[in-house]
């Protein structure tokens, strides 16, 4: 198959999300699903084969008569996913259907720049090419933790990302692996990846938060991302919450970020351990030579009443901006994502839905579930090899 191969029509493109979604199908199936006749699906069904992106798959059992045969997505689609993160970058290669067949993360500071970390995400792409996993690349996906252009695949003034400002991450990529490239915001790609396969697999409205490096929020609204007229929605970790505080890495000075989040955490804990306000985290100090997050979370759970004070602080101040979205937005469900609701588990969860529970009124949240990420660290993975696979798979 050629990596340029798409659909033709809208019919072609809503049979490849079928087969994506719901693995090998019938013609029959196919056929009563997209509500046209035997006909019609054997004629878009034929072409698709020729095209390399479907096969047949064998024979269904009789519905009454001659026996319909089944048919699947071509088995050597190949579709790639990167996650590129503050800290981070993974790569992962996945099948037509987004089974996730071989997966590397490498350790990486985003701020030495658009040449150096894609140039990562290049060899570690390379590495599941020599690893026979990637005979072909058929479309990339890629999220970036920043604001971006997603009509033009270009960051756009990211705070913690010096030197990627316009960078053509699209062009660049697509020019390197000769294939379809989709770029977007990490947050965005991290809540399409839980509509495809988390926790909001059968809610149209919802929102995702992710609580990393920084914070920020994906709005999904009838299924689809609400990405605003600029691509900046959901920008929370900017929101101003104080009138005064510690300075954020946007410039401005109380906004939620410079509150909470990995680095401001980071930054509380040591400030803890330096003063002796907490003995496990002073060990971990003068035994480590720094304090992260993964501490913060052993304290907690070994009863330090600091470390649980730092989690409770951040969790109230997550929870009065959610609060304020969940009655502006009423969404039917939020997700809480990244590294450090991943680490700090329940003690956070609890924290912020009381907030919101409580602050919120009673008709939004009567009915609100607020959960941790059922994904995890795939969730931007699975996100970015979504976006590109809904791009390859829809007509010109």
């Amino acid at each position: 198959m050629r990596a340029a191969t798409r659909p033709e029509n809208g019919h072609q493109s809503r049979l490849l999300g079928l087969l994506r979604d719901g693995g090998p199908r019938s013609r029959a199936e196919l056929g009563d699903l997209v509500h046209m006749s035997r006909s019609k699906v054997a004629v878009e069904l034929d072409r698709l084969t020729e095209l390399g992106l479907i096969r047949n798959a064998g024979l269904a059992a009789s519905r009454g008569g001659r026996r319909s045969g089944i048919v699947c997505l071509d088995p050597s689609l190949r579709f790639v996913g990167i996650d590129i993160g503050a800290t981070s970058v993974g790569v992962a290669v996945t099948d037509g259907e987004l089974q996730v067949l071989g997966r590397l993360l490498e350790p990486c500071d985003v701020r030495r720049g658009p040449e150096a970390v894609l140039g990562l995400a290049l060899s570690l792409v390379a590495k599941m090419r020599d690893q026979g996993l990637l005979p072909e690349v058929h479309g990339v996906g890629l999220g970036i933790p920043g604001p971006v252009s997603f009509r033009e695949g270009v960051p756009v003034v990211p705070p913690i990302m010096p030197g990627w400002d316009r960078y053509p991450v699209r062009e660049t990529l697509g020019h390197e692996l000769g294939c379809p490239v989709q770029v977007d915001n990490d947050v965005n790609i991290m809540a399409v990846g839980e509509r495809h396969a988390g926790s909001a697999r059968s809610v149209d409205d919802f929102l995702f938060v992710k609580i990393g490096t920084g914070i920020g929020c994906g709005i999904v609204v009838n299924g689809g991302v609400y990405r605003g007229a600029s691509g900046s929605a959901g920008d929370i970790g900017h929101i101003r919450v104080a009138a005064d505080g510690p300075t954020c890495a946007c410039g401005n000075t109380g906004c939620l970020e410079a509150f909470f989040g990995g680095a401001a955490l980071t930054r509380d804990a040591t400030a803890a351990a330096e003063s002796g306000a907490s003995p496990h985290l002073a060990a971990r100090l003068a035994e480590s030579g720094e304090v992260r997050v993964e501490d913060v979370a052993q304290a907690m759970m070994a009863g330090d009443a600091t470390a649980m004070r730092l989690v409770r602080a951040g969790g109230r101040r997550v929870g009065q901006v959610l609060a304020s979205l969940v009655s502006f937005f009423n969404p039917g469900l939020i997700v809480l994502g990244g590294s450090v609701p991943g680490l700090l588990g329940h003690p956070l969860l609890a924290e912020i839905r009381s907030v919101v529970y409580r602050q919120s009124l009673p008709l939004a949240t009567g009915n609100l579930p607020i959960v941790l990420s059922e994904l995890r660290d795939t969730a931007g993975i699975i996100g970015a090899t979504r976006v590109i696979s809904d791009h390859v798979f829809s007509a010109p």
